[in-house]
C-alpha cells in the first residue's frame, strides 16, 4: 500500500484490494450480472461462469445468492478497504448467515485465492512500473491546484483509491471517501483526472 499526507491534512491511499478481487472473481464465477452498488464491470482476464444450481439450491439458489453477495459487497466497501476481513476456512465465520454464498466460497475458495494473488502480483508490477509515488504525486498535484482555485488551504479529508483489474476505464465514487478504479485508467491522465478532479472539488 502507499500513501501519502500532504502539508494541508490532506491524506490519501492508493492500492488494490485482495478482499475486493476475491468478491469479484465469485461474482463473475457465478455469472452474476448488473450487481453491488456501484455495479462494476466484469474483470480482466475474464473469469470462468459455472453452473452454480446445485451449489446453492438448498440455501434459496441463485436469488438468495445475488442478495447475500450484494450484502457481502456492500460490508466491504461500506468500510476502510484496509479493514476488510477475508472469509477463512473452513468455516468462514464472516460470512455467517449467508449460506448460499458459503456454498459457492467452498467450492471454489482455492480458485478464487489463486486468482486473487496473480492479480496483486500484477497490479505490484504495474504500480511499480509507474515509479515510485507517482499517482499520489498527481493527486497532491491536483489539491494544489484546488487550492489555488479556492484561495484557501483544503480541508481535512482522506481518500482511497482502490485499483481493479476492471474492463472498462473509469472510477466509482463511494461516499464517503473511496474512488473504486480500473488500475488501467492513471495510464491516461485525461480521463484520470476527469474522475478524480470533481471528487477533490467536493472533498477539499
Amino acid at each position: 500500500m502507499s500513501y501519502s499526507e500532504s502539508r494541508y491534512s490532506a491524506y490519501f491511499t492508493v492500492d488494490t484490494s485482495e478482499v475486493l478481487l476475491v468478491a469479484l472473481y465469485l461474482r463473475d464465477c457465478a455469472g452474476l450480472r448488473g450487481i453491488g452498488r456501484p455495479a462494476l464491470p466484469p474483470v480482466i482476464p475474464a473469469v470462468r461462469t459455472v453452473d452454480t444450481r446445485r451449489l446453492t439450491d438448498p440455501f434459496g439458489g441463485s436469488a438468495a445468492l445475488r442478495v447475500e453477495w450484494e450484502a457481502w459487497w456492500h460490508g466491504l466497501i461500506g468500510r476502510r478497504i484496509s479493514e476488510a476481513v477475508l472469509p477463512v476456512p473452513p468455516l468462514f465465520e464472516a460470512l455467517d448467515g449467508m449460506e448460499a454464498l458459503k456454498a459457492l466460497l467452498r467450492a471454489h475458495f482455492g480458485a478464487a485465492m489463486d486468482w486473487a494473488e496473480e492479480r496483486c502480483a500484477e497490479y505490484a508490477l504495474h504500480a511499480g512500473a509507474r515509479g515510485v509515488g507517482s499517482m499520489e504525486y498527481l493527486l497532491a498535484r491536483i489539491i494544489e491546484e484546488r487550492e489555488l482555485e479556492l484561495g484557501r488551504a483544503a480541508r481535512r479529508f482522506s481518500l482511497q483509491v482502490v485499483e481493479l483489474p476492471l474492463g472498462v476505464r473509469r472510477a466509482w465514487w463511494v461516499e464517503p471517501g473511496t474512488l473504486l478504479m480500473c488500475q488501467e485508467l492513471f495510464d491516461d491522465e485525461r480521463s484520470f483526472r476527469s474522475y478524480v478532479e470533481p471528487v477533490v472539488k467536493m472533498l477539499a
